[in-house]
């Protein structure tokens, strides 16, 4: 445990839900993990008791990658899990794979809907249908790690051959969905969640509150133990996502200092407005930092080693790549650093005379 967790508390210490079983955090809430392809291996899922128009069964939040692994867990949950009773609903709190992959599948299953934001449906429907390339993989994320100073060809031909990255994960996406915004108020079991919506890391993720429980299902806004990825992706080459992220963490003020924070990666813990605080000062270190080194031109590249000093796999790299410009693009977009595309075809940012 790193020096940042130890001013977090964790309810359940080291306890984790099995494969193919559920763990309850809350009356009402259990909490389930499905594996991931990556060195990030796993993702938090939810359960939670509900009741619609006099049905009573569960309702999902977030469901996991598309594949046969995941659905055979999913499976067991049903037989071993649910008490005899049916999945009502879905909700997703946002796009990226983990987190919609399935949905499709788990929607068509048991005939539900799935609550999600306008932003991140559509993104993902386009996304799941773009064959030649996604936010990790295929010739336009080639083309733009190539331009932030990615020059290692085995890198770039991998990159490139990655062309449904995430429509692997992502096949499909439900035909239709009942949309979610900021303030959006889901009554689940007779308690009402609230919807506070956030920027940065997703086009419009939702994390979900509930005042009478409080608990706070804070998807990948707010995690415990890594700080959330905030990226400038191929698809938005000049986004300025960390600002949209950092005041995105504002929402969470008013919520009770002794809120239980479910996170989608790590353990649930207490001590939500203590990372917020740990997050701000993460972020304004590295910009110092980024800043600093831009005393020369950098590329992104060239940041990479000053950010993340652990060794990287091309997974993580491109997230990576991806974060670095998310930090020079916050101070070249508060006029503290200058942009150029070079000579050789690498965009690289110094600091203002």
């Amino acid at each position: 445990m790193n020096p940042l967790e130890h001013q977090l508390q964790y309810p359940l210490g080291e306890t984790l839900p099995g494969a193919g079983l559920t763990l309850e955090v809350a009356p009402g809430v259990r909490w389930l993990r499905m594996p991931l392809p990556f060195a990030l291996d796993h993702i938090n899922l939810w359960l939670l008791r509900d009741k619609i128009d006099g049905t009573e069964g569960w309702t999902i939040v977030d469901c996991g990658i598309s594949s046969e692994q995941v659905k055979a867990l999913w499976v067991s949950i049903f037989e071993t899990e649910l008490e005899g009773l049916p999945v009502l609903r879905l909700i997703v709190t946002h796009m990226h794979p983990d987190h919609i992959g399935l949905a499709s599948w788990l929607c068509e299953r048991w005939q539900v809907p799935m609550h999600i934001s306008m932003t991140d449906y559509m993104t993902a429907q386009t996304w799941s249908q773009r064959k030649e390339g996604g936010v990790t993989g295929g010739e336009s994320t080639a083309q733009h790690l190539m331009r932030h100073g990615m020059i290692d060809p085995e890198s770039i031909k991998q990159i490139r051959e990655r062309a449904s990255h995430y429509p692997g994960m992502v096949p499909s996406v439900p035909p239709s969905f009942i949309r979610i915004m900021h303030g959006t108020e889901l009554r689940i079991n007779g308690h009402v969640w609230q919807a506070i919506a956030g920027y940065g890391h997703a086009p419009e993720h939702m994390s979900l509150y509930c005042a009478d429980k409080k608990v706070l299902i804070s998807g990948d806004m707010v995690l415990p133990r890594i700080s959330t990825n905030i990226s400038v992706f191929d698809y938005e080459p000049m986004g300025n996502p960390l600002p949209l992220y950092l005041n995105s963490l504002h929402a969470y003020a008013p919520l009770p200092a002794d809120t239980l924070v479910l996170p989608s990666h790590g353990r649930p813990f207490k001590g939500l407005h203590e990372r917020i605080a740990q997050q701000h000062s993460h972020h304004a270190d590295r910009l110092q930092e980024v800043f600093d080194a831009c005393v020369v031109p950098q590329s992104t590249t060239d940041i990479l080693p000053l950010m993340f000093k652990r060794k990287l796999d091309l997974h993580q790299t491109t997230f990576a790549m991806g974060e670095a410009a998310a930090h020079l693009h916050a101070l070249y977009f508060e006029g503290k650093l200058t942009r150029e595309q070079c000579a050789d075809g690498i965009i690289r940012f110094t600091r203002q005379a």
